[in-house]
């Protein structure tokens, strides 16, 4: 392994069950984190199944009805509320809740040594957010005194900044140039989408490893899987120790 690349969402974080659980709530449902944390891979998963991928103005929509869906809502209904949650979360930040186990998961990849990066689809705000939630940050200046916390990357690629967003490979060169790396299969990028990372991993030939913590992958043979960010790590070690 030469390096890892990081997709942001169901990975690092995921939807904040402040702003999703009040309409949830209001339909009688309570899902627990864990249940909040199972709905995003429900939801990705559904993307992963469908024939094309939503359009870019509808993505957020489509994904929070399988999210509904998953949190036990029924169909009947699910579309007033994914209309609701996102009416909830317009103008705000929705994705700053950090996954159960990512910090010391993501201390523990990154104890490997190995140069870090991330690779999001989002909308121009990973990189902030990323850096005031504590989870990791690239210093982009050496005059610029580094963040209280975090892991330190070497490079963060949003897709709204960047101009390109996966699965196509650019977005993947844009972070290995940065990292002063080649696009080889030494290179793992561990994302939570089949359709989006997996696709996108191939295409740009790196080595695309699926963060699936409750096999939910449609198209499993040919990938190797993890169940979370310390897994990835143990692995890691143990591969390179063969």
């Amino acid at each position: 392994m030469s390096a890892i690349l990081l997709d942001a969402g169901g990975v690092l974080i995921f939807p904040a069950p402040d702003l999703v659980l009040p309409p949830l709530q209001a339909r009688g449902l309570s899902p627990d984190v864990t249940a909040l944390e199972r709905a995003h891979y429900r939801a990705m998963t559904a993307q992963d199944l469908a024939r094309t991928p939503p359009a870019r103005d509808s993505w957020w929509h489509q994904y929070l009805l399988s999210y509904v869906g998953a949190c036990g809502a029924a169909e009947e209904g699910s579309d007033l509320l994914a209309t609701e949650i996102a009416q909830a979360v317009t103008g705000r930040s929705a994705w700053t809740h950090v996954g159960t186990g990512v910090m010391d998961g993501l201390r523990s990849v990154a104890a490997l040594g190995l140069p870090l990066g991330v690779v999001s689809n989002s909308d121009g705000s990973v990189a902030a957010e990323l850096c005031r939630l504590g989870v990791c940050y690239a210093q982009d200046g050496a005059a610029r005194e580094p963040p209280a916390g975090g892991v330190k990357v070497g490079v963060v690629v949003d897709s709204a900044v960047a101009g390109v967003a996966k699965p196509d490979p650019a977005i993947f060169g844009i972070a290995l140039d940065a990292l002063g790396l080649p696009a080889d299969g030494s290179v793992l990028h561990v994302g939570d989408s089949l359709r989006y990372d997996v696709a996108g991993a191939v295409a740009a030939g790196l080595q695309p490893v699926h963060m699936d913590p409750y096999g939910l992958c449609p198209a499993p043979d040919g990938h190797p899987h993890v169940s979370s960010l310390a897994e990835l790590a143990d692995t890691a070690v143990t591969l390179r120790r063969r």
